[in-house]
């Protein structure tokens, strides 16, 4: 396993991720608790989770489910010290968490305090803010996305007053770094320009969905990261599915995400049909398993510094962990070049 720095902290990462939000509704404790045993057995020293989840669906009947399984494989197993342990608080637009209130500082300290006991820790190693109260262009939001109609003051100072409390956290020990999620060019810049300034907490990492199929990051985003060593955190980076082939020709295999969430989040559309086939001829031409290719590409990527997997099946996690030992040739990589060049943005 490749471990990478997470931004510049003094923490490393594997660059493989587990990712946790189908515990509590798609996987049971038990199951929850196997895939952490198998995670750190491959190697993987990294997992992310949020107070949101599990999300498949988002209720207030399993809100803060997933961090209590983890909370409970922390007591069972000792091996807390074996993990770098990342969590989010949410932001605005959810009734049943702080009756959708817009997240500030205060919202931020009771979030982290109800996490740290769910999770039956005193600290977390990564605190990420889920999303912007501002809005954003993602989950699939960039066909009406207009920041023109944002509040720039209370954008600024609402930035500031979540880093302020952020930096106090860290001060008191339960906050090792911070990171961001869905966010922007724009608003990584605003954080990291207001840590130096006022000498609080640098972000070490941005969560945003990356994918063969959704590149966004590939542009000003990327040039952030490189420039200020903000280290991407790619979610879905299977597309929710789609990038294992499972729903060609309009098939929903039983248990599969699909028959909980009928859209995959907006995803699963005919415009994504095409692309995935033409990324599936791909792997085939190479033989390659298409899954463990558009993993294999994420990691390939320059500013990843972790591939944030998720499994509701042990077989689907060893085949995505298997992902870490496949490096894509040059003839592979021109033509996934080529497909991306013809479906930029298929979903």
């Amino acid at each position: 396993m490749k471990f990478n720095r997470l931004g510049r902290t003094d923490i490393s990462v594997s660059e493989i991720c587990l990712g946790t939000m189908t515990w509590g509704s798609q996987n049971s404790e038990t199951e929850a608790h196997a895939q952490m045993n198998h995670a750190i057995d491959a190697g993987i020293n990294f997992f992310d989770t949020a107070e949101l989840y599990p999300t498949t669906p988002v209720s207030a009947e399993t809100y803060g489910r997933t961090e209590e399984y983890i909370g409970s494989w922390f007591k069972k197993s000792g091996r807390r010290n074996d993990v770098v342990l990342a969590t989010k608080v949410a932001g605005s637009g959810r009734p049943h968490i702080r009756d959708g209130r817009d997240l500030d500082g205060q919202s931020v300290r009771e979030a982290l305090e109800a996490s740290l006991r769910r999770l039956q820790t005193d600290h977390v190693d990564l605190y990420q803010i889920h999303w912007p109260n501002r809005g954003s262009y993602h989950f699939r939001q960039c066909w009406s996305f207009d920041a023109s109609k944002q509040d720039r003051a209370k954008a600024a100072e609402e930035i500031d007053a979540i880093l302020s409390t952020l930096g106090d956290l860290v001060n008191e020990g339960k906050v090792r770094a911070v990171g961001l999620s869905n966010e922007s060019a724009w608003g990584t810049l605003k954080y990291l320009r207001l840590a130096e300034e006022k000498s609080l907490p640098r972000v070490a990492s941005i969560q945003n969905e990356y994918n063969l199929l959704y590149r966004q990051f590939d542009l000003d985003l990327a040039e952030v990261a490189h420039h200020e060593d903000v280290g991407l955190l790619a979610y879905s980076p299977l597309a929710a599915g789609l990038l294992t082939g499972k729903y060609l020709d309009g098939a929903r295999p039983e248990g599969s995400r699909a028959t909980i969430n009928s859209d995959l989040g907006g995803r699963l559309q005919p415009h994504q049909e095409p692309a995935v086939k033409a990324y599936k001829e791909i792997a085939g031409k190479h033989g390659l398993d298409l899954t463990q290719m558009s993993l294999a590409f994420c990691l390939s990527r320059p500013v990843m510094a972790s591939v944030i997997i998720g499994a509701t099946s042990m077989e689907q996690l060893q085949t995505a962990i298997g992902a870490k030992d496949l490096k894509l040739s040059d003839d592979v990589l021109k033509d996934i070049a080529k497909a991306h060049r013809q479906y930029p943005m298929p979903m």
